[in-house]
């Protein structure tokens, strides 16, 4: 299913929608790709205006390890009904991104839904996140509840939208 993005989709079948300043750190902006299947499945990566994503970043690591209880990587998802799948709230932790300057971003569900995998390829190769965070640098792949999958968009800012929140920061600098 992340495998369709990766392949080009990402713009025909997708709807980009925007978290911005998440928890309230400015510029800690996620993007939610909404499929246009019926039941809505959402891709969760970096907007384009995330700290990682901006000249000069190197990530050190990323951890799925939420607490010592919980690692996103022990999701199991089986059968047509996703059973196994961790439920997640808007801001559940998805994992944690170190870069080499020191900094650390905690990533955000940005919806509620199903976990249904994670993105176990940019653990080794954790470059692919900034070079394509959109296609295979995706973080996470949510499905919402079907009865939710009309208002998950609620709160999350629109293509548009999200360019006019860049072009304050970017006049306010």
């Amino acid at each position: 299913m992340a495998a369709a993005a990766a392949r080009g989709g990402a713009e025909r079948y997708f709807t980009r929608w925007y978290k911005p300043d998440v928890k309230g750190r400015p510029c800690e902006d996620f993007c939610v790709l909404q499929h246009s299947n019926r039941r809505v499945i959402c891709v969760i990566t970096l907007a384009e205006a995330h700290p990682l994503l901006q000249s000069g970043k190197t990530i050190k690591s990323i951890n799925y390890q939420i607490s010592a209880n919980c690692s996103r990587l022990q999701n199991k998802v089986s059968g047509k009904s996703k059973r196994g799948a961790q439920f997640l709230t808007e801001l559940a932790p998805l994992c944690r991104i170190s870069s080499t300057d020191g900094e650390e971003y905690t990533i955000y569900s940005c919806i509620r839904g199903r976990l249904i995998e994670v993105n176990e390829n940019i653990l080794s190769n954790p470059t692919i996140l900034q070079e394509k965070p959109s296609t295979e640098g995706y973080i996470a792949v949510v499905l919402p509840k079907f009865e939710e999958s009309k208002s998950i968009t609620q709160g999350l800012l629109t293509q548009k939208e999200y360019e006019e929140v860049l072009l304050k920061r970017l006049n306010s600098s």
